[in-house]
């Protein structure tokens, strides 16, 4: 697995880093190509946030944990992103790699987790379906569109180029724009 270690308003020893590389590097077993995982370490509010981002060719996982400890904050999202691939794991084994979440003989007691197993996913189950026209707006008006219907995101048509685009809020209060590349 391939490391990038970003450290945002705060200066870690290398001590943290290697810790991170070798819980994260755990991971690596999901995984049937080399996988790169990006780790942004920062300190906000006086909590020690970790995002742990893994992108193993077309699939990208995501992952942010705080706590009062960098080390805790790094065992969180160790957790929560194998819970991750846990709760997918029938749609993941097909993508990453066969056999990935089959117990390793003679993994040590001590490496297993201690969360509940979530249990199995079936297929997706759509619930509701809405159809509506794409009608070509600005970005601001598509913006102004989503908070007039309450909505925490919102599709439309861009109207400078006619390509798909998703308007979003975002947890800091702002907002975010999905476009097609095409």
């Amino acid at each position: 697995m391939k490391f990038t270690f970003t450290d945002k308003k705060v200066n870690l020893p290398k001590s943290v880093h290697n810790y991170a590389e070798k819980k994260v590097g755990k991971l690596d077993r999901y995984f049937k190509t080399e996988a790169e995982a990006k780790l942004v370490f920062s300190v906000e509010k006086d909590r020690n946030k970790v995002e742990l981002t893994i992108r193993s060719g077309s699939t990208i996982l995501r992952v942010a944990e705080s706590t009062s400890d960098m080390f805790a904050s790094i065992d969180a999202a160790v957790t929560s992103m194998e819970r991750q691939l846990r709760k997918h794991k029938t749609r993941l084994e097909k993508r990453l790699r066969q056999g990935a979440f089959a117990p390793q003989p003679g993994a040590a007691a001590e490496e297993e987790t201690s969360f509940v197993p979530e249990p199995e996913e079936g297929e997706y189950q759509v619930v509701r379906t809405k159809k509506f026209p794409l009608k070509p707006m600005t970005v601001d008006e598509a913006i102004l569109q989503m908070d007039l219907l309450g909505h925490n995101f919102f599709a439309f048509k861009d109207e400078d180029g006619g390509a798909f685009a998703v308007v979003y809020r975002r947890n800091d209060g702002g907002y975010g724009l999905i476009e097609d590349e095409g």
